[in-house]
């Protein structure tokens, strides 16, 4: 007992001790923790901050946020968590996709928590046990510079990146074992096979196509011309619509016969044996809330809502309104299950990585 606590206890009168008032005078006596949680998220820092801003001075709990690295996307944040599975430092992950997501659950990463916010959410953007729910949607999409390709020259299919028709040097991707690059390839190793897969990834390296880190690469070195043409999401060709610059955004594969493209639910999910649990429930009933949702989309770091895929909420600002890309609402998606995604991905990120990494 430390001294403040032992001379409370000799200034209180006895009947107090009676009535139980020494406890929660010792209790007071004893400094309070600040109310916190902690959350790891991949959605880019310009559109998840002031999300999470909002929520701590909205509430008074102090959010502790870490943040990707572009580089390494979602994969950096995944290796931290299983690392410290055995002593979680997060309470609260919150993922700009869904496969790796996915992966956790099944590593026991992730705790069930069934939140109430995500009881208006199709099946197929929920877990079933509540281990995870999708919030907000991102498609992947080709971003265009207006001032190097005349319309009748822009590219319309997946594979067009292996079309020697643009020269190699003039086209881009991210790194394929990262982010939703690498969500994209086992997208396709789901949709085309494995060996189908592992051989469009083959012949693109071969051609030498520019793989640059992030997509937010991609999208700058289209915009500002070093590159034609480029494939990323609709959240980064969204940014560089708004600044004005000379792109487009186009989704592909989108014509009578063709797959579709890949459209990709962020996830929200509470981290197994986490430190402030009950701060950890508060915040993703709140991320999963269509309100917050909305704000997202709003923002631009999402461009439909998963809740029916509805047309997105009226813009409020000239980036939101550049975030309805080329009539997001519309796109087709690839006719691919999530959980089909998910269990594709070891495989796609290992062939990659002897295909990429040499």
């Amino acid at each position: 007992m430390n001294t403040l606590a032992r001379r409370a206890m000799l200034a209180v009168p006895l009947s107090a001790l009676a009535t139980g008032s020494l406890i929660a005078l010792l209790a007071a006596c004893s400094p309070k923790a600040a109310d916190e949680v902690v959350v790891y998220t991949s959605v880019d820092q310009v559109f998840s901050e002031p999300i999470l801003k909002a929520y701590e001075q909205k509430t008074g709990v102090k959010v502790k946020a870490v943040y990707d690295v572009e580089a390494a996307k979602t994969t950096g944040l995944v290796t931290r968590l299983e690392a410290e599975k055995a002593a979680p430092q997060a309470d609260v992950f919150w993922n700009n996709e869904f496969a790796q997501t996915l992966g956790l659950a099944a590593k026991g990463v992730l705790q069930a928590y069934p939140s109430k916010s995500a009881d208006d959410l199709p099946a197929e953007f929920k877990d079933a046990q509540g281990l995870w729910a999708g919030m907000g949607g991102r498609a992947r999409v080709f971003i265009v510079n207006t001032g190097k390709l005349e319309p009748k020259d822009y590219p319309s299919r997946l594979d067009d990146l292996l079309d020697a028709r643009w020269p190699a040097e003039q086209v881009g991707i991210a790194n394929p074992l990262f982010g939703t690059t690498a969500t994209q390839a086992a997208a396709l190793y789901a949709a085309r096979g494995p060996e189908g897969g592992k051989a469009f990834y083959t012949a693109l390296k071969a051609r030498g196509v520019r793989v640059v880190d992030g997509n937010s690469v991609v999208r700058d070195l289209v915009a500002n011309g070093q590159l034609a043409w480029g494939l990323t999401d609709t959240d980064d060709a969204a940014e560089a619509m708004a600044a004005g610059k000379p792109v487009k955004a186009l989704a592909p594969d989108q014509g009578d016969g063709q797959p579709g493209t890949l459209v990709i639910p962020g996830t929200v999910a509470l981290v197994a044996g986490a430190p402030h649990a009950e701060q950890g429930r508060k915040l993703v009933d709140h991320l999963l809330s269509a309100a917050t949702e909305a704000a997202l989309i709003q923002a631009g770091g999402a461009q439909t809502s998963l809740r029916g895929r509805r047309e997105p909420p009226a813009p409020a600002s000239a980036a939101s309104a550049a975030s309805a890309v080329a009539g997001m609402a519309a796109i087709r998606p690839m006719a691919v299950s999530l959980q089909q995604v998910q269990a594709q991905l070891p495989r796609a990120l290992a062939e990659l990585r002897e295909v990429f990494v040499k």
